[in-house]
Parts: C-alpha cells; sequence; structure tokens
C-alpha cells in the first residue's frame, strides 16, 4: 500500500504531465470545481476551476497560448490531516503565436484528499523564482 506522501505525489506528477503535453481537459480533471488560484502573470485572483478555464480559453484565443513543455524539480510534500501541500520549482516553455517563451517559477499547489481517498487540486500559486 502506497503512503499518502506517495499518493500525492502521483497527483502531481499526473497534474503537471497533463499541463506539459497541453492536455487542457485532463489538466482541469486534476482540480476540484472549488479550487482557486493565484497567478504573478494573471492581474486577478481566480476563485474556482471555471474561472481558470475561462482565462485558460482567452489566453488561448487571444495570445495564441500552447504549453509546449513543463519540468519539475525540487519537489516537496508535507501531510496534514486530508491536506497536502505540494511545492517545486518549475522550468516551463510556452508558445505566444510564433514566440516561444521559458520561465523558472516556484509553485505551490494544496490537494485535498476526496472521499474515496483521490487526492484533487484545490489551490495553485505560482510565483516567479528570482535567482538572486
Amino acid at each position: 500500500m502506497s503512503t499518502d506522501q506517495d499518493q500525492v505525489l502521483r497527483a502531481a506528477t499526473h497534474l503537471i504531465e497533463r499541463f506539459a503535453a497541453h492536455d487542457v481537459a485532463g489538466y482541469f480533471a486534476t482540480f476540484a470545481p472549488e479550487a482557486t488560484f493565484i497567478f504573478h502573470n494573471a492581474p486577478e485572483f481566480l476563485p474556482s476551476r471555471a474561472a481558470y478555464e475561462a482565462l485558460w480559453q482567452r489566453w488561448e484565443r487571444d495570445d495564441g497560448f500552447h504549453v509546449l513543455a513543463c519540468r519539475t524539480f525540487d519537489q516537496r510534500v508535507k501531510i496534514i490531516g486530508d491536506t497536502a501541500i505540494f511545492t517545486h520549482q518549475t522550468e516551463t516553455r510556452l508558445a505566444f503565436g510564433t514566440v516561444e517563451q521559458e520561465s523558472v517559477e516556484r509553485e505551490t499547489i494544496i490537494f485535498h484528499r476526496q472521499p474515496g481517498g483521490a487526492w484533487l487540486a484545490v489551490h495553485e500559486h505560482l510565483s516567479p523564482y528570482n535567482f538572486a
């Protein structure tokens, strides 16, 4: 039997893999409907998965947004009851139309154990990584 920490790492890996593959439906399925989001590159707090999905669709439509790759490292998990705090650093390659952009960021994803034992993301916070 795997530990909670292993299960959370698998859930996080699945989330990251779906993001890296630009599998929009698969990526958003890793979040609970009530999930919230704070991104350094978005001007507003996103109070739900639906709000983030709408923003993602605008990025695709207006900016030609597409995820090309995402690498994760320095992963850590802390379990507190039915809540898990997952932190890591990412190197992400995105396309905006014909322009590619690379970024290095730190991210915190909060997971909550659902009835039946599955872990779903309920909050994501993304920050730029400053090497200073």
